[in-house]
């Protein structure tokens, strides 16, 4: 592996973990996708240059693929993921990501995909748009409408 892919892989890596964690709600499925993921873009696109939206499309596609297999339904298990914080504050972030991660699983497909990939940061809505196959006009009102409908399921939530 030469050592431009090793630099994008590390820079990377976390926060496509975090795309497939929250796409998927499950933590060993999303561990597999993103091996299966880095694999298949050396195997392909290793001499090129490293792109992140190339990387992300692959993953997306991976778990859609497993989709049409079969619809994930293992929560999240927060002791798999550790975190550098205090107990109070680990504590507080797993109540939150378990929260997240419920609401979002009441979402609609296109509306979880959409959102994990916006959370996922290296990717500006052009990008999105490129991997979704619709307009950046169309990925900012798909992205405001999921946001909406994910803070209405978690105010819902507090009552």
């Amino acid at each position: 592996m030469n050592t431009g892919f090793r630099k994008f892989y590390k820079e990377h890596k976390s926060r496509f973990f975090g795309y497939l964690l929250r796409r998927s709600g499950d933590y060993h499925l999303a561990a597999d996708t993103m091996q299966e993921s880095f694999t298949r873009y050396i195997e392909r696109y290793g001499m090129q240059e490293p792109s992140i939206s190339l990387l992300f499309t692959i993953g997306r596609n991976l778990l859609n693929d497993n989709g049409r297999r079969q619809r994930p339904n293992v929560p999240f298990d927060e002791e798999l993921y550790e975190g550098a914080f205090d107990e109070e504050s680990t504590y507080l972030v797993r109540e939150e990501s378990r929260r997240v991660l419920n609401a979002m699983q009441q979402l609609s497909t296109e509306d979880v995909d959409i959102l994990s990939l916006v959370v996922s940061q290296d990717l500006s809505y052009k990008q999105i748009a490129e991997m979704t196959g619709t307009s950046e006009a169309n990925i900012k009102v798909k992205i405001h409408r999921s946001r909406l409908k994910l803070k209405e399921i978690l105010r819902k939530g507090e009552l």
